[in-house]
């Protein structure tokens, strides 16, 4: 079928099934269906029979019931689609001319021109297997899905790796590397793919890694096929010098600067006119990269590339074309007598879109604490804005075309929900994540804050093996990126609230606040292990702290649920009722913020409500025994306060 791009009707052939109409998406929610429309899609030579689409479809050889079946289908697809939608004779059917147009016809299409533009479009739309979620069990259906499936692969891997090659010899060995890794993704079997990638490290001085990757190859190839490696393929590792050349940034830059969003912090133009104050703002900037890149959640661009900036108001497009980034954050400094007045925005360099902005004006004094204040409040609000702009590029996109990065926001999107199986979606996106690039820490770190809320929310059906997997996955994320306070925080929790092992928690939480000292969720996790060890001042000063980073926070519900957590451990039980319930109007169906509010009920005297408190628990989790709960996930370590939690537990009315 060969239709033009504008037609009414757009299919979507790879990966995924999808059907887009003049008015919108459109769900025949039928799997037959689907297959009959997308096998007259791709038909290119003489119509099929109808006694073809019924064998096709049905298994039968022109037999009444298959008639039947198939008037039906084509019933409901002009109910659908249109009446006109179909041409033909009494023995043959097809799509009318003009009304259908697929991204496996543009695929075919954009292959047959000899340019590697064209062939860079065609690999950018193959998003996934073909027909990837229809399989239909009779036989002439699955001879020829495998065929389309085994030719548009071919196509895609082969096409992949020229454009790597071609990359090679230009001496792009990053972009190489990008497309060989494509490639072997769709089919880990062709060793071409994988000698581009030998290749590509080898030129970079990384042999050690080439040859550890003919390895893993040669021990798949054995493992799933039973012979070795090609002869080609063993030429090439045995030719490959054992160089001690020093290791190039290509594998850091493929799993940073091509994974995350990237953002350039650019020189704060000194309004006032006193160069003396040139300074000042310096400071402000050179803080602000230091800590989001202590986050982990951008790539920063050094502060010397964007000194060419200084001094003048640019386009932020300009800015992400010179530089190669997503972000653009400008702003200016003015001084007066009294005063400080600094503003700042952030804007999308592809677009020029404003993103969020702020304006401060501070009563001068201590210049340190004024520039620290300033940084703590544009870097919080950095990060929220980019992550929502990245979750909104990310849903626009086709789930086969997500990046290790977009799934762990789709994961984030969901993960702090308290529906069960929304939750779990959270845990797919997150294995998604991994399994795409096991190099990257920031998805393992947030699987172990899963684990904890799994666990603690009382989904759990074996809390010790989870909890093993929570600290498995926890010091995974450390391993990957020693320096990445997410990871360290988490693991720092893993290790006290699921394994009560506080001295190692706390060693894990200070090195995540010395990594990342504007990390909200590092301060207010931290404070929860204070709490449980008897430090309940510091627990209440971290998690104050916490939210003053974070006062907008999507999960605030989080947040009050940890500082009623800190004051209940400081002893302060009325202001733990007042912050638990703030967090239950935030999130009624949070259980971990309703065993704390109701035993800081009890403590003030509240019975009523707190029973109140504690048959909601029993509602949303049937099979709570304060027993169970004491053995597994009662955190904490001091005596007298476990003896009081549990007191209080009791007397709201939890069972054993």
């Amino acid at each position: 079928m060969n239709r033009p791009p504008d037609a009414p009707f757009q299919l979507s052939l790879f990966g995924r099934f999808n059907l887009v109409g003049p008015d919108g998406p459109i769900d025949l929610s039928n799997k037959k269906l689907s297959a009959l429309l997308a096998f007259l899609a791709c038909a290119t030579s003489e119509p099929p029979s109808r006694e073809t689409l019924t064998t096709l479809l049905w298994g039968s050889h022109f037999d009444t019931q298959a008639r039947h079946s198939l008037r039906q289908a084509l019933t409901r697809l002009r109910r659908a689609l249109g009446q006109d939608v179909f041409t033909g004779t009494d023995n043959t059917l097809a799509l009318r001319p003009g009304l259908f147009h697929s991204d496996a016809d543009r695929f075919l299409d954009l292959l047959r021109v000899p340019s590697r533009e064209a062939r860079k479009a065609a690999v950018d739309l193959y998003r996934g297997a073909f027909l990837a979620n229809i399989d239909i069990p009779e036989k002439v259906w699955t001879d020829w899905i495998t065929d389309q499936r085994q030719s548009m692969e071919n196509l895609a891997v082969t096409s992949l790796i020229q454009l790597g090659e071609e990359a090679e010899r230009q001496g792009a060995l990053v972009q190489a590397l990008r497309f060989a890794n494509r490639a072997i993704a769709i089919n880990d079997l062709r060793e071409d793919g994988h000698r581009l990638i030998m290749r590509s490290l080898a030129a970079d001085g990384q042999t050690a890694e080439a040859r550890q990757h003919y390895d893993h190859l040669a021990a798949r190839l054995k493992r799933d096929l039973n012979v070795e490696p090609d002869a080609a393929t063993t030429a090439l590792i045995n030719n490959l010098a054992t160089s001690s050349a020093p290791t190039s940034p290509v594998s850091q830059m493929l799993s940073q600067h091509d994974l995350l969003p990237s953002i350039a912090v650019l020189p704060l133009r000194n309004l006032g006119g006193d160069t003396a104050d040139d300074y000042f703002a310096d400071g402000i900037v050179e803080d602000i990269i230091v800590s989001l890149a202590g986050l982990r959640e951008l790539f920063i661009v050094s502060r010397s590339s964007t000194l060419a900036f200084r001094g003048r108001q640019v386009d932020p497009r300009e800015v992400g074309r010179t530089l190669g980034v997503r972000y653009v954050l400008e702003g200016s400094v003015r001084k007066s007598r009294t005063s400080m007045r600094v503003s700042t925005e952030l804007c999308d360099a592809e677009t020029g879109a404003n993103l969020w902005a702020e304006r401060q004006e501070i009563a001068l004094g201590d210049l340190f604490a004024v520039q620290d204040h300033l940084v703590r409040r544009i870097v919080a609000g950095i990060i929220p804005n980019v992550r929502t702009a990245e979750l909104d590029r990310a849903l626009r996109l086709r789930p086969t075309s997500f990046t290790a990065y977009d799934h762990t926001l789709r994961a984030l999107d969901v993960i702090n929900s308290t529906d069960r199986q929304t939750f779990l979606g959270a845990r797919e996106h997150l294995d998604t994540a991994m399994d795409a690039h096991p190099g990257f820490a920031m998805p393992a770190a947030w699987s172990a804050y899963w684990y904890v809320i799994w666990i603690g929310q009382g989904w759990s059906d074996n809390p010790t093996e989870d909890a093993k997997k929570a600290a498995a996955v926890a010091t995974k994320a450390v391993n990957l990126d020693r320096h990445n306070s997410l990871a360290l925080a988490a693991h720092g929790h893993v290790r006290s609230f699921l394994l009560h092992d506080y001295d190692s928690a706390l060693a894990y939480l200070g090195q995540s606040l010395a990594a990342g000292p504007n990390n909200s969720l590092a301060w207010i996790l931290s404070s929860a292990t204070l709490a449980y060890v008897g430090r309940g001042s510091d627990a209440v000063r971290h998690a104050e702290h916490g939210l003053r980073l974070s006062p907008y926070d999507r999960i605030l519900f989080f947040y009050h649920n940890f500082l009623s957590i800190a004051h209940y451990g400081n002893g302060n039980h009325e202001e733990a009722v007042k912050w638990g319930r703030l967090s239950a109007a935030e999130n009624p169906k949070f259980t971990s913020n309703l065993r704390i509010l109701a035993s800081a009920l009890v403590a003030i005297g509240q019975l009523d409500e707190a029973r109140d408190v504690a048959s909601e628990l029993m509602k949303l989790e049937p099979n709570f025994r304060l027993s169970v709960y004491e053995r597994t996930r009662q955190p904490f370590r001091q005596p007298e306060l476990k003896a009081l939690t549990m007191a209080h537990l009791r007397i709201a009315g939890l069972p054993e």
